[in-house]
């Protein structure tokens, strides 16, 4: 089969130019002139040589000739409309123009074009004719609205002078026009079809009253350049002057913005040898340059606003009918530029990921049967990535099934140094405390909801991520879908990669651990170093963890410590006094380690533990905004918590031995959600439950409980009213 390539999108023609004309009006004198000026400038014409036609349906061969002509040139003359032929033929020709992307333009030979458009003189003299012998009001309806529609296209005029001067113009206009070559798209430009028709239904090209700019935005290596390119050749022939300006970010750099400056100008006015010297100097001459043409400008990979200021600062900058298209990985520059109408590019479904694949991989559309699942691997893993499926699939072409595989686990485990490098540039333009949230998320959060992540960084790093959060969804490291963030699986790969090269061989040596294996070897051997800030160990349920119980006295600067799923036999015998979110489900001890110092703890979350508060009565926990201690057993009261002045939430559902909470609990300003569920023996609460914070109380279940009188109005208190325990709001 032979391989797909650019071309439907760019399309080959069969000829450059197709002449229509009335024959008996202009064929042996100005379309013999014409067509003789085109073939001796070497450019391919058709020119019907038929003298007489026979009815009123086009010939197959003629049609052919219709839609492979990449510029028709219909001859308006005096008794053009007179024939039938030549009015079907316009019509197929206008067709062409609405579907095909085809160039249409008119000449008005020794007529007025406002007789054509609205049909007077001769053209309604003969409409008038054709009227009293055809009874097909739609054909007569279509032939007055392709006069319209064509009298309305730009094109000439010739009243009188010499035919000669008026030919060569036209000539200069098809030469412009044929010699522009069309850019590469890819290969294998697999699912380009649909997405440019979507971006092109945002450029709205047949409208010439206004300017537009279209922004094209997404992750590094989703297709972005080629789907600029492929809707380039699609609409290029539409335009006077074309001007694409690639790998702006990186040319920016190496040059400067003037030097960009001075290529569009070369481009788009001609302009070789100009020099501008600053980019203020730029911009009045680019908008005064070009404000009168009609261009079609492509902006490549922008990552500065300033870059889009000095190049394309306005739609007042450019003639009525322009198109700019901008293609960025930072969505917020399209909206801070004012960028309306914006595409971010999808990646591809799995049918057109494993085509894509299997062309890299195999040179054909359809994958080696005995390839098949191994190559459902790929596709899994890169997501529906161009590049990756590209990168993998031209590594693995010509490779045995074993060689595969080996690759594959590779891939797996360690990102492709190519694919890594494309996308680890959306992580070096961000700033660095950007590049510290983008890591977490990356190693720790993907999946879990909007609030859940703020909240943990919030606590664990000390300062709000809402804003950084947002750079990471407008630069597309990161999506929010249902209130869940989620991260697309390479960009994931390679977040984690940047952890991992912290230190190759000595996971300990690293700020960020996730993996059970590394983490379990760490606590075991006591590697571990100031360097690492957050762990997150998730084991399967129930499994027994043999460590060093010293194992996190090194982590000086550690702040997230998250355990779940391990039955841990002992505790830590200390922990860094940097721990700001320690959450430890079924933490083993009755209490944390005596000389822990707790001032910068945010969260404390104990669930189903052995914690009971032993020889922690007094709680002097100044930051503390959250603990949870929900489903601990042996706990038996809550002690005085005068010492967590910031507490925000008391989590105690299902402590099922707990019997008093300690008055302090009342007076705790701050306190917003207290929680008590199915605390069946409990029976004391504070006497006094003044708490202007309160915002919701849950004592479901808790039995044993007398009265409750607490002194807010409206607040929600979900309560079980038995003959003894009952729940009054005041």
């Amino acid at each position: 089969m032979a391989n797909p390539t650019s071309s439907s999108f760019a399309y080959q023609w069969t000829y450059d130019v197709f002449l229509s004309f009335r024959g008996e009006d202009t064929r042996t004198g100005f379309i013999g002139n014409l067509f003789n000026a085109l073939r001796q400038k070497g450019i391919h014409t058709f020119m019907d040589d038929q003298e007489l036609r026979k009815g009123e349906e086009i010939t197959p061969s003629l049609s052919n000739a219709i839609q492979e002509s990449r510029i028709a040139i219909v001859i308006f003359s005096e008794n053009y409309a007179s024939s039938t032929f030549c009015l079907q033929e316009l019509v197929q020709i206008m067709e062409c123009l609405n579907h095909k992307g085809k160039l249409v333009w008119p000449v008005f030979y020794k007529v007025d074009p406002s007789d054509v458009r609205h049909q007077k003189g001769s053209y309604a003299e003969a409409l008038a004719k054709h009227e009293t012998r055809i009874s097909d009001k739609d054909k007569l309806k279509a032939w007055r609205s392709v006069f319209e529609a064509a009298a309305n296209l730009s094109g000439w005029h010739f009243k009188e002078g010499y035919e000669y001067e008026f030919i060569e113009k036209i000539i200069q206009e098809v030469s412009k026009r044929i010699n522009r070559s069309p850019l590469y798209i890819a290969n294998y430009p697999v699912g380009i079809e649909s997405r440019v028709q979507k971006v092109k239904s945002l450029l709205d090209v047949k409208s010439n009253n206004a300017v537009h700019m279209v922004g094209i935005y997404g992750i590094g290596g989703i297709g972005k350049t080629t789907l600029a390119c492929a809707v380039y050749n699609f609409i290029a022939d539409q335009f006077e002057d074309l001007c694409f300006l690639a790998n702006i970010s990186k040319k920016s750099v190496e040059h400067d913005l003037v030097h960009l400056q001075e290529t569009l100008l070369c481009d788009l006015v001609g302009e070789k040898h100009i020099n501008l010297g600053n980019v203020r100097k730029g911009i009045p001459i680019i908008k005064s340059r070009l404000c009168k043409k009609k261009i079609l400008l492509i902006l490549d990979d922008v990552d500065k606003l300033m870059q889009l200021e000095v190049l394309a600062g306005g739609l007042d900058w450019f003639g009525s009918g322009s198109r700019i298209i901008i293609t960025t990985r930072n969505r917020h520059l399209l909206h801070s530029h004012g960028v309306k109408r914006t595409y971010e590019v999808e990646g591809l479904n799995h049918e057109e990921a494993l085509e894509l694949f299997s062309w890299n991989a195999f040179r054909s559309k359809q994958v080696n049967p005995g390839y098949l699942y191994i190559s459902k691997r790929v596709i899994q893993h890169s997501n529906g990535l161009p590049l990756s499926l590209e990168i993998i699939g031209s590594d693995l072409y010509g490779k045995t099934e074993l060689e595969w595989k080996s690759a594959l686990d590779t891939y797996e485990r360690i990102p492709h140094e190519d694919i890594q490098k494309i996308l680890k540039v959306s992580y070096d333009g961000l700033k660095e405390f950007e590049k510290e949230i983008f890591l977490d998320i990356a190693c720790f959060f993907k999946g879990y909801t909007v609030s859940y992540v703020i909240n943990m960084l919030y606590s664990g790093r000390g300062y709000v991520p809402d804003y950084a959060i947002q750079v990471l969804i407008d630069k597309c490291l990161i999506k929010i879908d249902q209130c869940y963030v989620k991260m697309h699986d390479l960009i994931e790969d390679m977040g984690r990669e940047i952890v991992r090269l912290e230190s190759p061989s000595k996971p300990g040596e690293r700020s960020r651990l996730w993996l059970s294996k590394e983490i379990l070897r760490v606590f075991k051997e006591n590697k571990g170093s100031d360097k690492t800030e957050i762990i997150m160990l998730h084991l399967v349920k129930d499994k027994e963890v043999q460590w060093n119980v010293s194992a996190l006295e090194k982590m000086e600067n550690l702040k997230i410590l998250v355990v779940e799923n391990a039955r841990f036999s002992r505790g830590p015998s200390a922990l860094p006094k940097s721990l700001r979110v320690l959450k430890w489900c079924a933490y083993p001890e009755s209490s944390l380690p005596a000389d822990f110092d707790p001032k910068k703890l945010v969260i404390l979350d104990l669930p189903t533990s052995s914690f009971t508060f032993n020889n922690q009565l007094n709680m002097k926990f100044k930051s503390l905004m959250e603990l949870n201690l929900s489903g601990c057993k042996l706990l038996k009261e809550i002690p005085d918590m005068s010492g967590t002045p910031n507490l925000k939430k008391l989590y105690l559902d299902h402590c099922r031995n707990l019997v008093q909470v300690h008055d302090s609990v009342g007076f705790l300003d701050k306190l917003e959600f207290l929680t008590m569920d199915n605390c069946t023996s409990l029976e004391i609460l504070p006497r006094d439950m003044n708490l202007t914070s309160l915002k919701l109380m849950y004592l479901s279940n808790c039995t044993s409980l007398a009265t409750i009188r607490i002194a807010i109005p409206a607040i929600a208190v979900t309560a079980t009213a038995t003959a003894s325990a009952t729940a009054t709001a005041i």
